[in-house]
């Protein structure tokens, strides 16, 4: 696994943009998440179905040996935006796939632009050599706000996954260093 610097104890250093800290996942960011995480419109492209309690998000969450890092996006005032995700490859830790949730109170505000830019930056600067994005062929806001990023599309997979809504055409996107974006100018996703 890369070498990654460590501002919190659970080994997700924490990451800073205009309006927000990126920090590691606590408990208390359950029930910050549940109002999103619980809604079947908001969980439409998730790979499962909305969560039906906190505990069952909980488990998710915290779920021991998924091999990922979180971030938890919150602002000045303290309250959570969204979750923001990197898992490094299987068969190569310098390969990141990464993901990313907005609360639905939060959206169309830029913050997952925002954040995911200092994400990129932050697993680029501790050398990951190239960053991937799954994402439902239908996902629009998605396909959008990865484009605006850089991230080019490198696959469409066809009837690829079966999800809680059915059997799902799938996009794959991929970013090397030098084909990130700094788009200060986008519209908000």
């Amino acid at each position: 696994m890369m070498p990654r610097p460590v501002d919190d104890p659970e080994g997700v250093p924490v990451l800073k943009t205009d309006r927000f800290v990126l920090r590691g996942l606590e408990p208390s960011d359950t029930a910050a998440l549940f109002p999103t995480f619980s809604d079947p419109g908001q969980c439409r492209f998730l790979t499962r179905p909305a969560f039906a309690d906190h505990a069952e998000l909980a488990g998710w969450l915290f779920e021991p040996g998924w091999p990922g890092l979180t971030w938890i996006a919150q602002d000045r005032s303290g309250a959570v935006a969204g979750r923001f995700v990197a898992v490094p490859g299987q068969a190569d830790d310098r390969v990141f796939d990464i993901g990313y949730v907005v609360c639905a109170d939060r959206q169309r505000q830029g913050i997952a632009r925002e954040c995911t830019q200092a994400l990129i930056a932050h697993l680029f600067e501790t050398g990951a050599r190239k960053l991937t994005a799954e994402v439902d062929a239908e996902n629009a806001a998605s396909i959008r706000l990865l484009k605006r990023l850089g991230f080019v599309k490198e696959a469409h997979f066809r009837e690829h996954e079966i999800t809680h809504i059915g059997l799902r055409d799938v996009l794959i996107f991929g970013m090397l260093p030098g084909e990130r974006a700094v788009d200060p100018g986008a519209s908000p996703t």
